[in-house]
């Protein structure tokens, strides 16, 4: 059975008075690529806000590698090894892209290893090697979000979450990116993807959780979802 690298226990969160997450029971393993599906609204980018410590959350548990982060900050959970991709993207307007993905390692002090991530990325994302010196936020949509998740690789994470991938990006993008993924997958990064396209997160991920009004549904091989009569209904349209 593959080790566990987070296990999450009852959690509950929200904002305020606002109640989004619902006794959510989840694990994923070291090495997988897994994948969070469901419909605007489900609560998924809450979650991954609540994993990283931007939300904090009102009951539960979250455990990484065998270490409780429940309660954890920001700081604290990047420097545990959890780097968070958020929705949008969210580079520093006015900085280089190299610049962004420097910010990405601020917290390392192994300047020799951060210059070599930094080659390792732009071997992975040639077009950010290519565009180094060009402001991060006048490149394409699709060239941001490659820059965005090089900007996590940085911080040289053991877990790397991925909210809303495909969003707004041209399919011949989402095939670039996808293909970068399986890569950085393959070489032992373990990834959790948040996707409204179900299609391509099945195509990617090997395990799924589809997420409803705060909850935890559905769970299983993504194979087995996909021939899933509600989740076809629900999801895939057919």
């Amino acid at each position: 059975m593959a080790e566990q690298m987070l296990e999450i226990s009852g959690l509950t969160s929200g904002y305020g008075d606002v109640q989004v997450l619902w006794g959510i029971d989840m694990a994923f393993s070291k090495g997988e690529m897994a994948c969070l599906v469901g419909s605007n609204g489900a609560g998924k980018t809450t979650l991954l806000r609540t994993i990283s410590g931007i939300c904090k959350p009102t009951g539960g548990r979250i455990l990484f590698d065998g270490t409780d982060i429940t309660n954890a900050n920001p700081k604290a959970i990047l420097q545990a090894g959890i780097a968070h991709v958020p929705e949008g993207r969210r580079l520093f307007q006015g900085l280089t892209v190299r610049d962004n993905l420097m910010l990405g390692a601020y917290l390392r002090t192994d300047k020799a290893e951060v210059e070599h991530d930094l080659d390792r990325v732009y071997e992975l994302f040639p077009i950010l090697k290519e565009r180094h010196r060009q402001a991060a936020t006048t490149m394409s949509g699709g060239q941001q979000q490659m820059c965005a998740i090089a900007r996590g690789i940085m911080s040289r994470p053991k877990l790397l979450m991925i909210d809303e991938l495909s969003l707004g990006l041209a399919p011949k993008m989402v095939e670039d990116l996808a293909h970068s993924l399986t890569e950085i997958n393959r070489q032992g990064l373990t990834i959790i993807l948040v996707e409204q396209d179900v299609m391509t997160a099945f195509e990617l991920a090997r395990h799924g959780f589809v997420v409803e009004t705060g909850r935890i549904v559905k769970s299983g091989p993504t194979s087995e979802l996909s021939d899933d009569p509600a989740v076809r209904a629900a999801y895939l349209g057919m």
